[in-house]
C-alpha cells in the first residue's frame, strides 16, 4: 500500500524536497504511523501547523460544527469568527492595532514587506544573516543564503543583512532609506538561535526611537 502511493508521488508531484522515507498513513496526538502502523514522533508537529497534536478531539470537534454551519466565505463580506478571532489576538498582544489573516508565514512576510513600503515609502529593509522568512520572491529576498538565491535572483534590492542578535549592527546599517526591519524572534532554520534576552526590547526601542518598522 505504502509503496504503490510512494510510486504516485514520484510520478505526480513536483516535489522539492529530499523526503524522509516514510510513508505516513494517519496520526494521534503527538504521533504519526506509516501505513504498516509502524509509530513515529512527530516533533514538527506538521511544520507546526498541528501544535495541538493530530485528530485532537476538542479541534476535530469545532472542525465539524464550523462545517456544518459555513465552510468558506469571501473577505468581501464580513465574518462572525474572523471578528472575534481578531478581537482576542489584538487584545492578547496588548499594544492595539488591527489584525490581518494570512495562509501561511510567507505570505504574511510578504504581506508585511507591503504595509512597510506604503506606510514608509521607503523600500529598504534590513534583515538579519541566517535568517529564513521563506521562498517567495519577497521573503526570499530577506532570507539569508546563496543556496536558497542562486537560481532566481535578481530579487528585491534594498535589503540589508546584518549579525543576529547585534543591536549595534542595526543601527550601523539604518540610513535614509531603511523603512523597516525585520527578525525573527528565534532563528529556526540557522539551527535554533536564541538572542539575548534584551535583544528584541532593544530593538524595539532602536526602531521607534529612528520611526522604523519592526517586522
Amino acid at each position: 500500500m505504502a509503496s504503490t502511493f510512494i510510486e504516485l508521488d514520484k510520478k505526480y508531484i513536483a516535489n522539492i524536497y529530499n523526503r524522509l522515507p516514510i510513508a505516513v498513513a494517519s496520526g494521534k496526538g503527538a504521533k504519526v504511523f506509516d501505513a504498516e502502523g509502524k509509530e513515529y514522533i512527530d516533533c514538527m508537529a506538521g511544520i507546526a501547523s498541528v501544535s495541538l497534536g493530530h485528530s485532537n478531539p476538542k479541534v476535530l470537534k469545532a472542525m465539524k460544527e464550523q462545517a456544518k454551519k459555513i465552510m468558506h466565505v469571501s473577505n468581501w463580506v464580513y465574518n462572525e469568527n474572523g471578528a472575534t478571532y481578531a478581537q482576542k489576538l489584538v487584545e492578547a498582544c496588548g499594544i492595539g492595532g488591527k489584525a490581518f489573516f494570512c495562509n501561511s508565514g510567507t505570505e504574511a512576510v510578504e504581506a508585511a514587506l507591503k504595509l512597510a513600503r506604503k506606510a514608509t515609502g521607503k523600500s529598504g529593509i534590513i534583515a538579519m544573516e541566517n535568517a529564513f522568512h521563506g521562498r517567495t520572491m519577497g521573503a526570499l529576498s530577506l532570507t539569508f543564503g546563496e543556496k536558497y538565491k542562486r537560481q532566481f535572483e535578481p530579487l528585491l534590492s534594498g535589503v540589508k543583512h546584518v549579525p543576529f542578535n547585534d543591536v549595534g549592527a542595526v543601527a550601523n546599517a539604518l540610513d535614509e532609506t531603511i523603512g523597516a526591519v525585520i527578525v525573527e524572534p528565534i532563528q529556526g532554520e540557522a539551527g535554533v538561535i536564541i538572542p539575548d534576552e534584551a535583544y528584541l526590547k532593544e530593538l524595539r526601542k532602536l526602531c521607534d526611537e529612528k520611526k522604523v518598522l519592526l517586522i
